[in-house]
This record gives structure tokens, sequence and C-alpha cells, in this order.
């Protein structure tokens, strides 16, 4: 078949191409990043509309010629009223849709509601991903799946069950911690939609699940696969918004997203799956332990091929995240001189130099960790610019140094976790981008406490400290003689 995938470059959609390619479909994916696009593994093999769903244009363009299209794009994060856009951009779609003639199904993965007693209390997110797939439905031949909290590796709900597991030993939770949802693996979803664009004698909404459970035992699920001990206390009042945004603290979850995740299992949330039985008897959903066990194991392989974080533009002037275990800083710059010169500029940090900004502030924090058995910033560096790995900077250890691209600093303080300082100095056009990125990998919640109490301080030294690179670095920073050993 001749398929049209949005979304492609999504958490879904960015593992569903690989697969429709396998199975031998022709594949036009529609981005707004083409370039993106292409530098994707399936890059090449696919077909790319670039385009919007604000641009009615493009998206009758991407729908031409094709006989299937899946419609995985949803409005939920960013600005304003995501409702709204989702309506639209439905509409969009179905008339799009309706003006080309080789179009013959559509499949849309929609979310579960919640069952009858509290189906008039469905959250916004879940009721605008309904009023999605009903629009789809009138205007278009659709199957719509809806599914619950999808588990995989780098899934929204994967990373919140994870790091809510991991990072609080005692958990203080809402009652409602103790209603039933119904979790699918990421796995069986991508089998679900392969195996429903085919199926031309379905339409209509399908519900697909594994068996029921509380989130409560999600999250007690999780810790026994890890064998940890964890203790869930249920309180009675905890409003929905202060919990997700107690999500959004925790975990890297952003709060836009954390909320309509949160205020999706206040009530219980269950799937009829006879229809799903019926059309595709050869599905087997798989537990929600075997889910979470592959999940744990593509992570700890790096083999985690697309993320909830995924959308993504160019590289930003300041970046931070929180995943899979790791904070990340990240600065860019764009510099007027050759890689040499910035990596000259970062590799003479520290020693006798000093660090160029909040000097004072170094100093404290040597002193502080002098105090408590760190080295402090009494070692210095053994040349004012040569840097070989293994070597002590202050109270930092070269873990690599290759000029005059990357330094990488790994923190030998005394702190609650590990962290690692990096610089990359990359060619760009007739000059270079300097990235400069913070790496903080903490243990247990102390170790989050630690890290988050820096941030505000963080902010204003990390920055200067970049711009300061680039100012030594445009300003032709003069190599110092080598010193002499007596």
């Amino acid at each position: 078949m001749h398929i049209l995938v949005t979304g492609a470059t999504g958490y879904v959609g960015g593992r569903l191409v690989p697969r429709l390619l396998r199975r031998g479909h022709r594949v036009r994916v529609f981005v707004r990043d083409a370039e993106r696009a292409r530098a994707l593994p399936w890059g090449d093999d696919v077909e790319i509309a670039p385009g919007d769903m604000n641009d009615p244009a493009s998206v009758r363009q991407a729908l031409d010629g094709v006989d299937a299209a899946f419609y995985l794009i949803h409005a939920m994060v960013g600005p304003g009223d995501f409702a709204q856009r989702d309506r639209a951009w439905a509409h969009t779609f179905v008339a799009a849709g309706r003006r080309t003639t080789s179009l013959e199904r559509v499949v849309y993965l929609g979310g579960l509601l919640p069952t009858t007693s509290g189906a008039k209390r469905a959250s916004k997110h879940l009721t605008s991903r309904a009023e999605v797939g009903e629009i789809l439905r009138a205007g278009l031949p659709t199957l719509e799946f809806r599914a619950g909290p999808v588990i995989g590796s780098g899934s929204a709900s994967f990373e919140m069950v994870r790091y809510l597991t991991e990072r609080l030993p005692t958990m203080i939770a809402p009652r409602w911690i103790k209603n039933e949802v119904q979790p699918i693996g990421v796995r069986n979803v991508l089998v679900y939609l392969c195996e429903g664009v085919q199926r031309a004698d379905a339409v209509g909404v399908v519900e697909i699940g594994t068996d029921p459970l509380s989130f409560q035992d999600m999250l007690l699920g999780y810790a026994r696969v890890r064998g940890l001990r964890r203790w869930i206390i249920p309180v009675p009042v905890l409003p929905p918004g202060l919990a997700a945004r107690w999500v959004g603290l925790v975990t890297p979850i952003t709060n836009d997203l954390a909320i309509p995740l949160v205020r999706g299992v206040v009530h219980p949330v269950l799937a009829d799956t006879r229809r799903a039985r019926e059309l595709f008897p050869d599905v087997t959903p798989m537990s929600y332990t075997d889910a979470v066990e592959l999940a744990l194991r593509r992570t700890r392989e790096g083999q985690i091929t697309t993320r909830w974080s995924g959308s993504a533009g160019a590289a930003p002037h300041y970046s931070f995240s929180d995943e899979e275990g790791v904070v990340r800083e990240v600065r860019t710059r764009v510099v007027s001189a050759a890689p040499d010169a910035v990596y000259r500029a970062f590799a003479s940090l520290g020693g006798q130099r000093g660090w160029r900004v909040w000097n004072r502030l170094w100093a404290l924090r040597g002193l502080m960790d002098q105090l408590i058995g760190g080295p402090g910033l009494r070692r210095g560096r053994r040349h004012p610019v040569d840097l070989e790995p293994g070597e002590a900077v202050d109270f930092w250890r070269v873990e690599q140094a290759r000029p005059p691209h990357v330094l990488r600093l790994r923190a030998e303080m005394k702190v609650p976790g590990r962290a690692w300082l990096q610089w990359e100095a990359i060619p760009e056009g007739a000059g270079t981008r300097l990235v400069q990125t913070a790496y903080f990998v903490p243990d247990g919640l102390f170790g989050v406490l630690y890290w988050y109490s820096l941030y505000p301080a963080h902010r204003f030294i990390f920055s200067d400290l970049v711009d300061a690179v680039v100012a030594d670095a445009e300003a032709g920073l003069p190599i110092p003689p080598t010193p002499i050993t007596p």
C-alpha cells in the first residue's frame, strides 16, 4: 500500500514507519522539518512531504495519491487552547482527505475514555482525543484505536512510573491512585496499527489493552521488576493539579504533559477489548510486567528509538532535560573563530587562570569540598592549555580530550551523584558552534534535591561561563609558554 504517516517524528510514528517499510509498504511522511526526517535511519527510504496542519494546501498535497493514512497528531503540548487546535486540524485533514479519490482508509490512535460512571468527567485531554476520532469517523472511513497508558522505553507513561518509583521510596499519593487503568505495551500498539491499516472491513472504535490494574499496581509492579521496596500511602485529598505538578518536579515529564497524564487516571479507564479480539485474534497483548521488563532492557542497552520528548527543532540557545536518569543543561553559541581557538579557550580553564566568571563562588565551592574530604581546587593543573585524559584539573578529572573538538571533565568533588562538564567545538560555516553541556546523574531523591537547589545558580554561572569562552575565543586567547619543570 501507499501510506501517509502524520506525526512521523513523534513517539509512536517514529517507530511505526520502519515497521511499515519492513512490511513492504511505500511510506510518505508528513513533517514540519524535512531535514530532521532525512537524518533519521529511515529517512532515505520514505517520501517526505513537508508541511504543517495549519496549511491546508500542504495537507492536501501530502494526502494526494495515498491509499491510507495514519493520523498520529495531537496538539496537547503548546500555548493556547489545545482542544481547539486539535479540532481545527482534524477538520482540515478530513476536508483534504475528501478531495482525493485514492484515500480508502484512515487509522487514528486515540485514548480510552473513563468507564460509564465517570464518562462525563473525562479530562479535557481525553475528551479532545475522542472528539478528534468523531470528526475523522464522520468524514472519512476511519479505524480508531483507543489505548490507555502506553508502556515502552522512552514513553511518557513509562518514564513517569520509572522516575516516581526510582526516586521515591515512600509516596504520599491521592486515593484515586487505586483506580484501575489498562496499559498496553508500545510493541502491541504498533502491531495493531500495522494490522489495522490492512483491514478494509475494520472501521469504528476498537479499544486495546492488557489486563486491568491500578496505577498503584503499576508503580509497585515496576518496583518488583527492579527489586525495589516501595511504600505507597493513599490520602483522601490531593487535587489532580497539585499531584501533576509534583510529577513535573520529580520526573522529566513537563507540567503541560504531566497534567493531562495525571487527570487521565483520576477516574477508572478500562477497555472493552472484545472487538479487538474478534478483529485481530492473532494479537495477544503482553502483560504489564513483560512490557516493563522489555522497556528497561531497551533503556539499559541504549536502544531507545523514540522518546516522548522527540519533537524538536533546531538546536536552541539553551535547553534543559531530565531523561533516562540523566539531567542535562545544554548551552549553544555560534562563535566567529576557528575550532582550535574555541578549544583553546575552554581547555585553558582552571588552575592559576581560574574559571573566568564567578571565581569567588568557585573558590567557595572548592573550600566546602575540601572541608568534607574532597580535593577542592588545590590540585590545579599540569599545563596552562594542554590536557591529557586521566589528569586532574582542580576538582575535575579529564575524561576525554580530543583537540580541537571535544573536552569532557568528570567531577571528583563530593556530590550526591555523578557530574560531568563537556565542551564541543563543531565547525559551522566560517566559524564554530560551541556546545557546553553539564551532566548530572543523581543518587536518589537527595541527589535530585541537590541539583535542583543549585539550578538557579547554574543558570547564571554556566551561562556566563559559556559566554566567557566565546569572548576568549573571538579575542584570540594567547597560548602561554610551557612551564619549566624543575
